[in-house]
């Protein structure tokens, strides 16, 4: 039981010390630039699919 208190000491201590904590203005920008980058990617993934979806269905029209 007293390795597990001095652990949980020794992360706090290290968490409050140690650990650069980002400001509130660059968790909202790396927040927006992940949302930003996300639906790009989204779009990317869903241009790529219809493509894909529309090619199979015009090789499968052309078989049947």
């Amino acid at each position: 039981m007293k390795k597990i208190k001095e652990y949980l000491k020794d992360a706090y201590t290290e968490l409050m010390h140690k650990v650069t904590w980002p400001t509130w203005n660059d968790l909202q920008n790396s927040a927006v630039l992940v949302m930003i980058t996300s639906l790009i990617f989204a779009l990317i993934i869903a241009g790529v699919d219809f493509v894909f979806s529309r090619t199979m269905q015009f090789i499968y029209s052309l078989l049947y």
